[in-house]
């Protein structure tokens, strides 16, 4: 029912963001093409045809990730797959099918821009994002 496109976006959470943000400019070749630090404690970076963000552990985005990437704590927040057009309803459906925990659709920003997307949790409590109608914003 579900047919997984590609990889949207990685979620990286950090207290290095210099560090992090040169070790994927200066040494994988990305580009910074958003930088909300400031705002928001984000800071989005383009792989190829994907995007990784990199999000400050204490902001607004970092905090609900619990404390500092080491051994015990998470820096990956999320990741994103981008689906083959489906209505809302329909994966709903499915994942209720399923017995998958889920959050409500919101709509959000990703590699191809604004859609709604869905979060989910797969069975070690890892967050995965499904994003499939992509809007013109």
């Amino acid at each position: 029912m579900i047919k997984i496109l590609a990889i949207d976006h990685l979620v990286l959470r950090t207290e290095q963001l210099s560090e992090m943000t040169a070790f994927y400019t200066d040494v994988l070749g990305c580009e910074v093409i958003r930088d909300e630090v400031e705002s928001l404690g984000l800071l989005q970076l383009k792989a190829g045809d994907a995007l990784i963000d990199l999000v400050l552990v204490d902001s607004e985005l970092g905090r609900p990730g619990g404390g500092a990437p080491m051994s015990t704590n998470r820096n990956m927040d999320h990741f994103c797959l981008r689906l083959a057009q489906l209505d809302n309803q329909s994966i709903i459906d499915h994942l209720k099918r399923h017995a998958v925990q889920c959050e409500p659709f919101a709509l959000r920003n990703g590699a191809q821009g604004f859609g709604d997307s869905i979060y989910i949790y797969d069975p070690d409590g890892n967050r995965v994002e499904l994003k499939s109608e992509i809007l013109e914003v």
